[in-house]
């Protein structure tokens, strides 16, 4: 078995996967009424969105009673604060909570925290993972 995609619920299918086509520079891979989906250009999983017209914004960090987060998005990026410029042109906002200083937590338009953060250049590996902690 192999991951093919990861899923974000939307009320609005095109609205939103315009703001990650723009954001990462993927291609659509198919395009329907209510699905979408990107493909990354150098192949492996892709993104897609579904039509949820009862989709309620998850609150992050939790709190009881409030439609909890289930996941989110890490973006490496090679310059953090460009990346966090587009984002922002394109309709996303900086999240209020900033829990690591080289992370900067965001929310795409229909309420979904993604996390954008600085990594090593394509191809460069440098013995760390994502977030910086080396693994022996």
């Amino acid at each position: 078995m192999r991951l093919s995609a990861a899923t974000l619920s939307s009320p609005d299918v095109p609205r939103l996967a315009a703001f990650y086509e723009a954001l990462l520079g993927w291609d659509r891979a198919d395009d329907e009424p209510g699905w979408v989906r990107l493909r990354p250009p150098a192949g492996g999983p892709g993104l897609s969105f579904h039509d949820d017209g009862s989709f309620r914004p998850p609150v992050w960090p939790s709190q009881d009673g409030e439609q909890r987060m289930t996941a989110h998005l890490d973006i490496a990026t090679d310059d953090l604060g460009a990346a966090v410029d587009r984002a922002v042109e394109l309709g996303a906002s900086i999240h209020e909570h900033q829990p690591q200083a080289h992370v900067r937590v965001m929310v795409d338009p229909d309420g979904h925290p993604f996390c954008l953060f600085q990594g090593p250049a394509r191809g460069e590996h440098d013995g760390a993972d994502w977030n910086g902690v080396v693994r022996s």
